[in-house]
Parts: structure tokens; C-alpha cells; sequence
């Protein structure tokens, strides 16, 4: 009897943890965040209103250049991690980690929304796609390029014996010209000296609030697709 339960229970429990696993990953958190807001084109934003828009990254400021694939991004975060053994055991641990983000611009169809976000206090909760990866380990010499980001960090590619430590570099950016959704609470700005370049008194714009944080993402699956 108690065998035959264990038989039942078993696959339940697995169907449970994956389900919740997925659930609660920041990719599906971030996709039901954004369910709640609605898309509107910008001439048709309504104050206070929670609203999302997918639009191409326009800089407001001097862009940042991130130090590996060197672009142009209002956005990014990267890490390096290195495989650490401790007897039977192994994991990855994180030796540089580093994110930023700026004020930008979302253009859709000639319109552009302002989105500021900030990172003291933290005003947004983001997913972004990781878009390059390197790595080095035994057989597997450090790219020319990794080996010119550790170096800058002043890591060291090998151990003591002159073999490759195993090492990754993964970077997540929003670049600029690329196509991502944002949400947030719509509001219409009077235009500042620190806007440049916009010919307009009013600019539509995606804010926070105390209870409502911004939602940043290039995500596919958050897209509007009549872009």
C-alpha cells in the first residue's frame, strides 16, 4: 500500500516543483507584472494610467559602452564567475559583478515616451535576454577579447601550474536602437533643459510610483507586435 502511494506521490511532487519553478522564475514574474498594463499608443496616454509601450531605444544621454562586446546601451548587466571546487563539490562564484542603467527614450512610430529609471532607490524591476557570453577552462584558451576584460579586471586567466582556470562572462544590455516594452504609470512632462533635441512643451512619459515600480524588458513574448 505504501509503495503504491510513493507511486502516485512521486510524479505529483515533480509536477508541482517544475510548475512552481516556472512560476516563480524572473522571466514569468516579469511577463505577469506587464499583464497588468495596458498598450496605448502615445498621443492616447491618459495620466496616472498604467500603460506599456514596445518601441525602439533612443539615448538621452552619452550612451554606456560595455567593456566586452564594446556597445552602445542606456542599460546593462554583466558578471564573471569562477568555478570554484571545494572536494566532492563545485559551484560558481561570482569575482565582478556590475549593472547601470540611464534615462531613455522609447520611439514608436515618430512619438517618444521618457522612461527614468534609478538605481538608488531602485525604481524598476527588469528581465533582459543575455546577449554575449564568453568562457575559458581546461583545453578552452581565453578569446582574445575575454582575455582583455579579465586582464582590465585584473583577473588572471591561469593558475599557478599555467593552466586555463575555468572561468564565464555573461552580459545582459539594452542597446540602443533595440526593441523592448516598458511599463509603467503614463504621465505628461513638462519639457526641461536637460531634454535635448525635443522640439515640444510636453513629452509623454512612463513613471513609478511608491507602490507601482517601472517593468523593462526585451522580451519577445512582451512585445506588441504592431510595432
Amino acid at each position: 500500500m505504501a509503495s503504491e502511494l510513493l507511486i502516485i506521490l512521486i510524479p505529483i511532487a515533480i509536477i508541482v516543483i517544475v510548475f512552481l519553478v516556472y512560476y516563480f522564475n524572473r522571466k514569468q514574474i516579469i511577463l505577469r507584472k506587464l499583464s497588468k498594463f495596458n498598450f496605448k499608443p502615445v498621443l492616447r496616454f491618459k495620466t496616472n494610467e498604467l500603460t506599456k509601450i514596445t518601441g525602439k531605444v533612443l539615448h538621452v544621454h552619452e550612451p554606456f559602452v560595455v567593456p566586452y562586446s564594446k556597445r552602445k546601451c542606456v542599460a546593462y548587466y554583466f558578471k564573471i564567475e569562477k568555478k570554484v571546487s571545494t572536494g566532492k563539490h563545485s559551484h560558481w562564484r561570482t569575482l565582478i559583478e556590475k549593472e547601470d542603467i540611464q534615462d531613455f527614450y522609447i520611439e514608436k512610430r515618430g512619438e517618444v515616451v521618457l522612461v527614468r529609471p534609478t538605481n538608488t532607490p531602485k525604481n524598476y524591476y527588469s528581465y533582459l535576454v543575455e546577449d554575449s557570453s564568453a568562457g575559458s577552462g581546461f583545453l578552452k584558451d581565453p578569446t582574445p577579447e575575454f582575455k582583455e576584460l579579465l586582464d582590465g579586471f585584473n583577473i588572471p586567466s591561469e593558475n599557478f601550474l599555467g593552466f586555463n582556470k575555468r572561468l564565464k562572462y555573461s552580459e545582459r544590455i539594452i542597446e540602443v536602437g533595440e526593441i523592448i516594452t516598458v511599463g509603467g504609470i503614463a504621465k505628461w512632462k513638462a519639457v526641461d533643459a536637460t531634454i535635448s533635441g525635443y522640439n515640444y512643451s510636453k513629452i509623454a512619459a512612463l513613471e513609478s510610483s511608491d507602490s507601482q515600480k517601472l517593468i523593462i524588458t526585451d522580451l519577445i513574448q512582451a512585445r506588441r507586435t504592431d510595432l
